[in-house]
């Protein structure tokens, strides 16, 4: 396949699920209790992770293992770690706290990876006692192993993690396969690959290759040459050891969302197709294959809800002040040509608004003049109550507060459909911050400390 990619579905089309939710946010007075609110879609995810599971069962030989992750730092929420741990999807976790909430969903050491740039040796003797796999990320880092396989025994899977140094995306902050990526073992600085080699020739113990070229704004096919680039080296790692020392390929995450459109593109099948082009031999059952997928997982499941609190008319440019600014979509306030978001208005029932379209501007609570979610967006012109739903939100939006203005965490539920426009149930997955907890958080109990 080439454009044609798989579609996650639902009992009925997105977006009248979508206007479903928004309804019964409304309707059961969600949005009565705080002004903004956040909705995960409990189906939608479960559908991610089974077309995900597919596209690579299809793929593969049989028999041969295959562990897909969640990055955690996509959706750092217990109730989402267990959701996925039930579908069948483990942990990819990137410091202390995120293998925190992985262990408080019940997700087992087996089925948990741990990278990071910057691991202590307390996280690193933690994940080995555990038998947490670990992605070595530097020369350093390899010597700490060196030293703790060495006081104790450990049954932890250890592997290092490449740059293939491959090249950017369209977001440079999240390309990591760069020429001077701060992520991973370089291989093609002058003697890179002979060293690495060599490494695994004098570590037995070293099992594993990782790579991963980085997420949003990265073509298939810069991260089908990151994965090509992985098995060749494994090949060459095997081929000198006399033996297949390197059993398993963790082969990152990456795929891209499309956030102009209610359309899963590209697919998990696009995905496995582009790495077969580029490495025929990766679903032969010669590795096992381990992936960390986050963004693609759970984004298009996520909707933001905020009330509308006023609406004026600055230099013949309408604007909407709502709720929903920088500590929910931070990177669309800091970054909009590169993170934009589609807004979709409601009236204060709950029911899609209609009427001529208006340029008007979409603005967040936070006192700076950029917080805003959009800029000149046409809509049927807002009024005060109405509300305004932010899709494609359910990874690094709502998920990872940003605590600008002292502005409260907001609650997440997840929501499910009784059968095909049946009612909407709401679960709460995590309840809006208190003010008491705000000030708990900022040193509340220790006022005279500095006195």
């Amino acid at each position: 396949m080439a454009a044609e990619t798989h579609t996650v579905t639902h009992a009925h089309d997105p977006s009248a699920l979508r206007d479903q939710a928004v309804r019964a946010a409304v309707g059961q007075g969600l949005l009565d209790r705080e002004p903004v609110v956040c909705l995960l879609d409990v189906a939608g995810i479960r559908a991610s992770a089974a077309a995900l599971a597919d596209a690579f069962a299809a793929a593969v030989a049989p028999g041969t293992p295959v562990l897909h992750t969640f990055a955690v730092k996509a959706a750092p929420l217990v109730p989402v770690l267990r959701l996925l741990a039930g579908a069948g999807i483990g942990c990819e976790v990137a410091s202390p706290g995120e293998l925190a909430l992985a262990r408080a969903a019940g997700v087992p050491a087996e089925r948990t990876v741990l990278d990071s740039p910057a691991k202590t040796p307390a996280e690193l003797r933690e994940a080995l006692a555990l038998g947490i796999a670990v992605n070595a990320d530097n020369r350093q880092e390899l010597e700490r192993l060196d030293a703790l396989v060495a006081a104790a025994p450990t049954r932890s899977p250890l592997g290092l993690r490449i740059n293939p140094q491959t090249g950017a995306g369209a977001i440079d902050a999240l390309s990591t396969a760069t020429a001077t990526s701060k992520f991973g073992f370089p291989l093609r600085d002058p003697g890179a690959r002979e060293r690495l080699v060599r490494d695994f020739l004098e570590r037995p113990w070293l099992t594993r290759l990782h790579t991963h070229s980085g997420s949003q704004g990265v073509p298939l096919s810069l991260i089908a040459e990151g994965v090509r680039e992985l098995h060749a080296l494994a090949e060459e790692i095997n081929a000198a050891a006399g033996e297949r020392r390197i059993d398993t390929l963790d082969i990152g995450g990456g795929l891209p969302v499309n956030f102009t459109s209610d359309e899963h593109t590209p697919g998990w099948a696009a995905y496995v197709d582009a790495l077969r082009a580029a490495a025929p031999a990766l679903f032969d059952g010669s590795y096992g294959l381990v992936t960390e997928f986050g963004r693609s997982l759970l984004a298009k499941h996520g909707l933001v809800l905020a009330r509308v609190e006023y609406t004026k008319v600055t230099g013949g440019r309408p604007i909407a002040l709502t709720h929903a600014g920088v500590q929910l979509a931070t990177r669309t306030v800091y970054a909009p040509a590169a993170w934009p978001l589609r807004i979709l208005a409601y009236d204060a029932k709950g029911a899609p608004r209609t009427g001529v379209p208006v340029a008007q501007d979409i603005a967040g609570p936070a006192c700076f003049a950029g917080d805003l979610l959009a800029t000149a967006r046409e809509l049927p012109e807002l009024a005060p109550g109405d509300v305004i739903a932010v899709p494609d939100t359910g990874a690094y939006f709502f998920t990872a507060h940003y605590g600008y203005n002292s502005l409260p965490r907001p609650a997440v539920h997840g929501f499910t459909a009784d059968g095909p426009g049946g009612a909407i149930r709401f679960a709460l997955a995590r309840p809006a911050q208190s003010l008491a907890e705000i000030v708990a958080e900022a040193g509340g109990a220790f006022g005279d400390a500095l006195l």
